[in-house]
């Protein structure tokens, strides 16, 4: 697992104090004086968290430090609490081609735009993601509906068509699932 890094910001004495405990902690610890420095020092980072007593503008992972005073152990409960948070999130999120598939929210989001799918719908759009070759409704009709094989249906073929059109309605894309003489298939 990548480790998280932990940026305290202007606060000193919280960094002493937390140096002095951080062989316990799963994050690395870094003090910070000024925006520009953590401006640079994030660049790198996938998971962080900075910990201030005012929010700083233009970064997302914050933790703002206004409750005094507190035990060690709430701020670092805190701490960890955020740091779940950011990974949770991150993780729901799935990037196909110029799109991303937001797990928690059931979304399919491009250039400031999105379009609440199914469970039916993400599953359908994952399953065909994954496929280097197209994908017939056979295939569909067993591993993602669930179907029995010797059903004659024309569910998932009618489910893609709705599918496809929702998503060309948003965002005028009639080529994100390709309908190929052995199936559909996201190149």
């Amino acid at each position: 697992m990548t480790k998280q890094n932990l940026i305290i910001f202007q606060h000193p004495i919280l960094y002493e104090i937390l140096k002095e405990l951080e062989q316990d902690f799963n994050f690395n610890l870094i003090e910070a004086n000024e925006e520009e420095y953590i401006k640079k020092k994030t660049q790198n980072f996938d998971y962080y968290l900075i910990i201030t007593t005012k929010k700083i503008p233009d970064f997302d992972k914050q933790l703002i430090f206004d409750f005094f005073p507190t035990k060690i152990i709430k701020l670092i409960e805190k701490i960890n609490i955020c740091f779940l948070r950011y990974n949770f999130s991150k993780q729901s999120q799935i990037n196909i081609n110029n799109y991303i598939i937001d797990l928690n929210s059931r979304e399919i989001l491009r250039n400031n735009k999105k379009l609440k799918l199914t469970e039916k719908e993400v599953n359908t759009i994952i399953y065909l993601s994954k496929s280097e070759t197209p994908v017939n409704v056979n295939e569909l009709e067993k591993k993602v509906w669930h179907y029995l094989s010797d059903l004659e249906t024309h569910t998932v073929a009618t489910h893609i068509y709705r599918l496809r059109k929702k998503i060309f309605k948003i965002f005028k894309d009639d080529n994100f699932i390709i309908s190929e003489k052995n199936g559909y298939q996201i190149k």
